[in-house]
């Protein structure tokens, strides 16, 4: 239970970030913000253990550069796409 709290924690810290990097104005709920970073900390993690950057000693930064980064991507594709659909 506590994991889950953790995670979409962390998904909503990440995609709150993510939001601020972007420029402009992101149309999308608080949800689907925590959602998309949950979403963007899983795809990091997938990507950090495929070349080998997981686990390493100290502060992972690559990892975590890699959970933000896919968390602006989904964010930066997911965003106009939801004002369009609310817009219509």
């Amino acid at each position: 239970m506590f994991q889950l709290l953790w995670i979409l924690l962390i998904g909503f810290v990440l995609g709150v970030i993510a939001k601020l990097i972007l420029r402009g104005p992101q149309a999308i709920p608080w949800w689907l913000t925590m959602l998309l970073g949950a979403a963007g900390a899983w795809l990091g993690n997938a990507v950090a253990g495929w070349i080998g950057v997981r686990h390493t000693s100290g502060i992972d930064w690559i990892r975590h550069l890699l959970q933000l980064g896919f968390a602006v991507l989904l964010i930066g594709v997911v965003a106009p796409a939801w004002s369009s659909r609310r817009s219509r």
